[in-house]
């Protein structure tokens, strides 16, 4: 029987959104896969989509940049408040900013990537799981408690030490610090709630802790 998703998502609403490999498999094995899905999300977050992104490989260097910097001036479906990637899931936190937004985009960034990773890999079927989850964020604490947890992700479970977390490439966490060229999430709008860059790196490292306790327990509360 097909899961029925029971949240609506409505326009100017933030919401996390959530998916991760199928049977729990790893979705990101390289830096190479990493860096394809990271390119995704920035492509496809853009409401007038010229070509998909796999075509706008194969045009030679002085169109590629065209359609790019172009794109990258246009109106966005949503906006990316803070992300994170995972070896075998991803998080966001998404602002709908046009209709059906959030399903289009995480439509288009799964289903393009599942196809580069299938060639590459030369495997054929789904990668993620089929009916992504998403929450709706009903107050400011609880985004700004959500981004932490986000940005937490890569220490909670265990995949780097707490001193690499500021390095780790593919989240917007070295983002919000201003240690990253990239320029994916509107770290703004959860900046703006705090102080300074640094209140905003306390307020994440007051929490790695407790952020791995949760993560060793997590199976016994969550689905």
């Amino acid at each position: 029987m097909a899961t029925i998703r029971k949240i609506t998502f409505q326009d100017g609403e933030i919401y996390h959104v959530f998916n991760r490999g199928l049977d729990r498999r790893s979705t990101f094995t390289d830096k190479k896969e990493f860096e394809r899905f990271q390119k995704l999300i920035k492509f496809y977050r853009h409401i007038d989509i010229p070509i998909r992104f796999s075509q706008v490989n194969h045009q030679p260097q002085e169109i590629r940049e065209k359609i790019l910097t172009d794109l990258y001036k246009s109106g966005r479906m949503i906006d990316i408040l803070s992300y994170c990637i995972m070896p075998n899931h991803i998080h966001f936190l998404l602002k709908q900013t046009e209709e059906k937004g959030i399903s289009t985009f995480i439509s288009n960034i799964t289903n393009a990537y599942t196809k580069y990773f299938n060639t590459k890999n030369k495997r054929i079927g789904p990668l993620f799981e089929g009916v992504f989850k998403a929450v709706h964020i009903e107050s400011e604490e609880q985004l700004i408690h959500v981004s932490r947890y986000i940005h937490l992700n890569p220490v909670a479970s265990g995949i780097i030490p707490d001193e690499e977390l500021e390095d780790y490439r593919w989240s917007s966490y070295p983002e919000f610090l201003s240690l990253s060229s990239e320029e994916i999430s509107q770290r703004e709008f959860i900046l703006n709630m705090f102080k300074s860059p640094n209140a905003y790196r306390e307020f994440v490292n007051n929490q790695i802790d407790y952020a791995k306790k949760l993560d060793a327990i997590k199976h016994l509360i969550l689905e």
